[in-house]
């Protein structure tokens, strides 16, 4: 995409604006409507057990020895294990009077999550409680998107016991809240959720609007993504366990996989038919197209695999793919592509959010929020980048649509004004010619006869392609309704056949329109040269479109003659610049004889119809269908 020096400052400046403002609204939402959770006060004596062989129950756990228990903080990260693990911790509530608390895992993802609450000094828990992503979610005890579960009424410490089991990772951020804190928390969080999946509804629903009116494929893709990237914000967050599929748990544990190649392999397809990467490496773009591929088959597979080795093949998967995805932005950058730095920049934000929250995950640095809340940040900056950037290519191919048709006015202006230029020449001459016609008989004679030359030669020359040298679509139309009166004259039958170049856009874009040129002469020259009769007639009627008029030719004439023009030229390459270039040809063929003066049209169309067949089947082909009327 070509954008002079003046609207490349111009873009520059709205991914600033853009850039910026999107950063300080969601980091402001993020950091202050969304509170610092500093409820952890109230949990003491945090620490955990490994039950690799799962032998103990609530039972004996509290009999372990204390030097058996690993002492912890929250949030506690495990990595990933299949063990069993028990927390153990007591909850101290506010001696000076009695609240209700509630006792959160703000982790959404654990597959089995069993507690048990225990008053001092008693080995008989009060309550118990189950939660997490195997049970339906109508079994949680307190409907929430992570688990969340209450603590009965008391003035003294209770200790509180959690057997986890996952097949992801064992994380364990514990929070105790007061009931009221709890509320006013998860109504801020609910206004932020509420504002990103707006936000991510609104350019769902308005770009499948443009996709609609438009037909461009990038509204489509960017959809895809912009739907995938909240689907799977939503399964990391539980929302989509609490809300869209409550009852199947099997699909819970798949859906962040799952959702998370569709974002991925979104994403590379709107860059792909975004970024002119085929029109700078070849090779890049097979590679992007590999990746489309294999994040398309991770989709079905991430359903039948272990969850620990689906989500390591995703995770390696992506790394690749976002340090391919940054590369070829500044590779393209470099090549002149202004478009590819606001690429890079919204590629940027998703990768520092993600190594931001991998140092978070294994307790390097600690944000002080939840840090799906960092990825929701980095995952709307990215959004409204990308949505610049679909903007920015679809403005200007419509300043370019609307130059090529400003362009193509002119151009019929002027010859418009050449044709009244000429018969204002023809009506001067015939005025002259007039007034003298008593004086200069001979001269009149002489004139006429130059000037009907110079109309001969001229319709001639508009008759005539200036590219193959053959006769063109004006002729074509002219010789079809010529031919046809003579069939319907003669009751002889009159052949079309409409042959097309396979692949002719591929060939100019990787040869230049210097190449594309050459193609077209050489494959005239072939086509030329097995018409042996006078009266069989060649002409160019499109870019890479051709038509033979074959007057007095059946079915099977018809049908041999461009059978074997179609071999000829898949058999004679051309040689440009030292380089073979081995062309093919689709053609639609028809045969009938014509009846009136509608029948030639109609039997245009139909090798027109059979010719589209014919590259609709793999091209490289000769399709014949006779006119029934």
């Amino acid at each position: 995409m070509r954008i002079n020096r003046q609207e490349v400052r111009n873009y520059d400046l709205y991914l600033f604006v853009i850039t910026v403002v999107a950063v300080s609204i969601f980091a402001l939402v993020a950091l202050s409507v969304v509170p610092e959770r500093t409820t952890n006060s109230r949990v003491a004596q945090l620490a955990f057990i490994n039950d690799p062989e799962n032998r103990l129950t609530f039972e004996t756990i509290l009999n372990k020895d204390p030097g058996a228990w690993t002492p912890a903080v929250s949030p506690v990260n495990l990595g990933m294990s299949s063990d069993v693990h028990w927390f153990s911790f007591v909850v101290t509530p506010d001696e000076s009077k009695v609240l209700r608390y509630l006792f959160e895992i703000d982790y959404a993802l654990l597959d089995s999550v069993d507690v048990a609450i225990y008053p001092p000094l008693s080995n008989s828990p009060v309550v118990r409680y189950r939660a997490g992503d195997t049970l339906a979610f109508h079994v949680r005890p307190i409907a929430n998107n992570t688990p969340l579960f209450s603590i009965p009424l008391s003035a003294k410490p209770q200790t509180v016991v959690v057997r986890v089991e996952s097949s992801g990772t064992i994380r364990m951020p514990i929070v105790v809240w007061e009931e009221k804190e709890f509320i006013e928390y998860a109504a801020s969080q609910n206004l932020a959720l509420g504002l990103f999946f707006g936000f991510l509804c609104a350019m769902v629903i308005s770009n499948i609007f443009l996709f609609f009116t438009t037909k461009n494929r990038s509204f489509l893709f960017y959809t895809g993504y912009a739907l995938s990237l909240g689907l799977t914000l939503a399964s990391l967050q539980g929302l989509g366990y609490a809300y869209l599929w409550p009852e199947q748990a099997w699909f819970q544990g798949k859906a962040v996989l799952i959702f998370g190649n569709a974002t991925i392999l979104f994403a590379v397809l709107f860059s792909r038919h975004l970024l002119p990467i085929a029109e700078f490496s070849p090779v890049v773009d097979k590679i992007s197209k590999v990746a489309a591929w294999a994040f398309g088959a991770c989709i079905f597979t991430s359903t039948i695999l272990p969850y620990p080795f689906a989500i390591k093949l995703y995770l390696v998967m992506l790394s690749i793919i976002v340090f391919v995805a940054m590369f070829t932005g500044g590779w393209l950058s470099f090549k002149g592509v202004p478009i590819a730095r606001y690429f890079s920049v919204a590629w940027l934000f998703l990768l520092l959010s993600g190594f931001i929250v991998s140092l978070d995950s294994v307790n390097i640095i600690n944000l002080g929020i939840s840090t799906s809340y960092l990825l929701i940040i980095a995952g709307t900056v990215e959004t409204v980048i990308l949505a610049l950037i679909l903007a920015i290519n679809y403005s200007h191919s419509y300043d370019e649509l609307i130059s090529t048709q400003a362009f193509a006015l002119e151009q019929e202006k002027q010859a418009s004004k050449a044709k009244e230029d000429l018969l204002e020449v023809q009506k001067r001459y015939q005025d002259d010619l007039e007034y003298k016609v008593e004086e200069r008989t001979l001269e009149l004679e002489i004139t006429l006869r130059e000037l009907s030359e110079v109309n001969q030669e001229l319709e001639r020359l508009t008759a005539i392609d200036p590219l193959t040298g053959i006769n063109n679509r004006r002729h074509f139309d002219k010789k079809l309704k010529s031919e046809g009166r003579r069939s319907r004259r003669e009751q002889t039958p009159l052949s079309i056949a409409v042959i097309d170049v396979d692949h002719f856009k591929r060939i100019n874009d990787k040869y230049g329109h210097a190449g594309g040129d050459a193609c077209l002469i050489h494959i005239t020259g072939v086509m030329q040269s097995m018409l042996l009769r006078l009266s069989d007639d060649l002409c160019r009627i499109g870019g890479e479109e051709f038509a033979l008029i074959l007057p007095n030719t059946d079915s099977e004439g018809a049908l041999h003659v461009v059978e074997a023009i179609r071999e000829r030229i898949e058999n004679s390459p051309l040689m440009f610049e030292g380089e073979a270039i081995h062309l093919t040809i689709s053609a639609g063929v028809t045969t009938s004889i014509i009846t009136d003066e509608e029948h030639a049209e109609a039997l245009l169309r139909l090798a027109d119809e059979q010719l589209y067949a014919a590259k609709e089947s793999g091209r490289n082909i000769v399709l014949f269908k006779p006119f029934s009327g």
